[in-house]
């Protein structure tokens, strides 16, 4: 019989603080893995991927996407599959932290560091979920502005109101939250289909598009937007969200029941990011063949995109499944990044805050420069405000990366969860390769 393994010795003395407060403590392992079949043990971890996927089809990637399809075509699809299969990497080692030691990224990083360390690694988590909330803020404005004609500006504060949604639907239940989420995934999903099908793109196009090309490096305004699909899919915040709702299952201590817990929630991260990959790409293929495909190459304002797509595609159907797409990508992820910030606050300072008055205060600081560009340059102005909160967010990922891979990395406070050797590699990597592209990023529009 598998007995319980506890974190032994020797990996509790690898961290420099003792772990205390669960992540969410909440929520923290209240959604039972029942006895049964495999089937119905793996049904129990399905949820949680889709939350983390919401954050790689957020209202940000809507503007890097409509700007990349208009202006290169069919071209950027290989970094949104590329950014992709880095998630799925990074993600399952989000899992492997939270299983293998009972914390959430930011706790681990509070008690891996010293406090100087940790508290700068907490404020430049605050800035990604800033950035992030900028995005969802302009993002649901939009929407709103499309569907029922709400000018930008009153959009913006309403955005304020969704945190009664929030609290709502955590009343109820974490299976709530997920269902909610999923829900509005399906609407996407068939929106795109719809409109896909009503662009008809040039498929052989599409799937030459999924190759590489080198021009994504030597030509700086391609990798401008090509990191900024790289921020808008590798999000900072949802490498902290997956490690802290992955413990939202009770799956029990013995280190059976956590490889187990491991296998089956890389599975539901790896199937809902695969879903995430088809969204973000649907939307780069409807920019390329609505509007590079008709000689319309800069478009990168989701709202000029929206009433071109009447005109383009013959139906006016097109842009009111366009934005009713997007409010829903706005309202999912308002819920998810919330859920990160509490995560972010409570694990790097151990400042537990309600719910609802941390989303105020992440909002407000999202609402007032949104409000302001806004208010002075219009849907102009949101655009270009969109797409440089992706960058933004993409030259912080380092900082939530490497702290990722090489804790995952240490036998010592992995215990038998420990990263393979190979998957250390492959994620090292896929660091390195970050952070040179954020150097010439630097290098091409700061110091050039």
């Amino acid at each position: 019989m598998d007995q319980p393994a506890p974190v032994s010795l020797v990996q509790k003395a690898a961290w420099r603080r003792p772990s205390d407060l669960p992540s969410l403590p909440e929520v923290n392992r209240s959604i039972a893995v029942r006895p049964g079949s495999t089937w119905r043990r793996a049904a129990a971890f399905l949820g949680p991927g889709y939350l983390v996927a919401v954050g790689y089809m957020d209202p940000g990637n809507w503007a890097t996407s409509l700007a990349g399809g208009s202006k290169y075509g069919y071209a950027l699809l290989s970094v949104a599959l590329i950014s992709n299969i880095m998630a799925i990497i990074l993600q399952s080692l989000c899992a492997r932290l939270a299983v293998a030691t009972g914390r959430d990224l930011a706790q681990a990083c509070r008690d891996a560091y010293p406090r100087p360390v940790a508290w700068g690694l907490w404020l430049l988590a605050e800035l990604a979920i800033c950035a992030t909330d900028l995005a969802e803020v302009i993002g649901t404005a939009i929407g709103l502005n499309l569907l029922f004609g709400i000018p930008l500006e009153i959009g913006v504060i309403i955005t304020a109101l969704d945190v009664f949604l929030i609290l709502y639907l955590q009343n109820l239940g974490f299976r709530w939250v997920e269902a909610f989420i999923i829900t509005l995934l399906g609407v996407i999903a068939i929106c795109f289909g719809i409109q896909i099908a009503m662009a008809d793109p040039d498929w052989s196009g599409v799937i030459t598009g999924f190759a590489p090309t080198t021009e994504i490096v030597t030509n700086p305004d391609m990798l401008y937007l090509a990191l900024g699909i790289l921020g808008a899919t590798v999000m900072p915040h949802n490498l902290y969200l997956h490690s802290g709702i992955v413990q939202t299952r009770a799956y029990g201590d013995t280190l059976k029941e956590r490889r187990e817990a491991l296998r089956f929630a890389t599975m539901d991260s790896t199937i809902a990011l695969m879903f995430a990959l088809t969204i973000n790409a649907s939307l780069l293929i409807l920019a390329a063949a609505a509007f590079h495909g008709t000689g319309r190459t800069e478009i990168a304002e989701i709202g000029e995109a929206h009433t071109l797509l009447q005109p383009l595609l013959g139906s006016a159907v097109a842009p009111m499944l366009f934005g009713l797409s997007l409010l829903c990508c706005g309202l999912n992820s308002t819920v998810t990044a919330t859920m990160a910030g509490q995560i972010v606050m409570e694990g790097f300072i151990n400042f537990k805050m309600e719910p609802w008055m941390r989303r105020l205060i992440t909002r407000g600081i999202a609402i007032i420069p949104a409000a302001a560009v806004t208010i002075a340059y219009g849907e102009s102005g949101t655009a270009k405000l969109l797409i440089l909160s992706q960058v933004i967010l993409s030259l912080q990922l380092p900082f939530a990366i490497i702290p990722l891979v090489t804790m995952t990395a240490s036998k010592a406070k992995m215990g038998a969860l420990v990263t393979p050797r190979w998957l250390t590699a492959v994620a090292s990597l896929i660091a390195v390769v970050i952070v040179v592209l954020n150097v010439k990023l630097l290098v091409d529009f700061v110091l050039g």
